[in-house]
């Protein structure tokens, strides 16, 4: 029997046209790592993240410059974009004023109660959502002396604080992440938080690393507290191409059966039986179904030998032999294709398959 998860309970806010909270999907961002202000560059790329699927994007915003740039992007994009300060609180008002759905602010250097609070008049006027986003390489002097370090309780602490700040001006269009690098204190923080809290909850896991290590404490952090319940947003922190933070975001999804995006592919290891050249197969499927919407799980194996009985649970398959390979679909053979035409036969039953499916 599949486990059923039931989320935690938070209020709702919107980002641009995008619900976080209250039940809403999990909605999977991504940031930007153009120069914002070279505006073409920032369109071209959050347009690529937007195929993939990405529904809130983030840039950087460290300057006047790139504030600026802000109303120009907006006009470009269909997605929500949210502007991320640090240390000055006058681009985060300047952003605003120049159409940012939504702004991320650091407690920890955004410069104490008045620089936030001016801040928060101006979200307000605009009704737009701030997210107070705790680092712990970024927490106040105060919390490190309290709390003998970046614990999770010092990163909880901050956070509640600049809440109840937030609160007492009448602003509550919030939402909270609490990030570190150790996958362990991120997930007690989050934890922490979330028993004390009903404000919705942008997860991650921060300075995560390179693609594979960056993943694997991604999927560990995020999905342990997906699990429990935890968490609204999503972003997982790669260095690497922020499409890669995309699709990773929607795998751990539909690993949890949370949300489904694109196709699930299945593919074998490989061994000593593989006679075609199957993570070029596999790599070309990906990135020519990369903006597809629908989830047909589609099966891509190394041999004809175990291809079609191992992959039977697939809508949709083939398995590769020397010379030609066979098109089966729900377990059983269909026919045979050369080689050479493998990804491109599969390519359009896929998409043949989707469209059949949507009528």
């Amino acid at each position: 029997m599949a486990i059923e998860i039931k989320r935690n309970p938070t209020r709702r806010i919107m980002i641009g046209n995008v619900a976080v909270g209250g039940g809403a999907p999990i909605a999977v961002q991504s940031m930007t790592n153009t120069d914002t202000v070279d505006v073409k560059s920032t369109v071209q790329q959050i347009q690529r993240l937007t195929d993939a699927g990405c529904e809130i994007i983030r840039v950087a915003v460290p300057n006047e410059a790139a504030a600026s740039a802000i109303k120009h992007i907006k006009k470009e994009i269909q997605i929500a974009l949210i502007a991320d300060i640090h240390f000055d609180y006058r681009l985060a008002i300047a952003s605003v004023e120049h159409g940012a759905d939504a702004l991320r602010i650091n407690p920890g250097n955004i410069g104490g109660k008045n620089r936030l609070k001016k801040v928060a008049e101006v979200a307000g006027y605009h009704e737009i959502p701030i997210r107070i986003g705790v680092n712990s390489g970024s927490l106040e002097k105060e919390m490190l002396e309290r709390y003998a370090g970046p614990t999770p309780e010092a990163m909880v602490e901050s956070a509640l604080k600049h809440l109840g700040f937030l609160e007492k001006l009448g602003f509550d269009k919030v939402k909270v992440s609490l990030k570190s690098s150790s996958v362990l204190d991120t997930i007690k923080a989050y934890r922490l938080f979330s028993s004390r809290s009903d404000y919705p909850l942008h997860l991650g896991v921060t300075e995560a690393g390179t693609l594979l290590p960056g993943l694997v404490k991604s999927a560990i952090g995020i999905g342990t507290l997906l699990l429990e319940g935890i968490g609204d947003t999503l972003r997982v922190s790669l260095t690497s191409d922020p499409l890669q933070e995309v699709r990773a975001g929607y795998e751990i999804l539909r690993a949890l059966d949370l949300r489904h995006r694109g196709p699930e592919i299945i593919s074998c290891p490989t061994c000593g039986r593989c006679e075609i050249d199957l993570f070029r197969v596999v790599n070309e499927v990906e990135q020519k179904l990369i903006s597809m919407n629908a989830s047909p799980k589609i099966a891509i194996m190394g041999c004809v030998v175990n291809g079609p009985g191992e992959a039977k649970e697939a809508d949709i398959g083939v398995a590769g032999g020397r010379g030609q390979g066979i098109l089966f679909k729900r377990g059983k053979v269909v026919k045979k294709i050369p080689e050479d035409q493998l990804v491109r036969v599969l390519i359009q039953e896929v998409r043949a398959m989707v469209k059949n499916s949507s009528k």
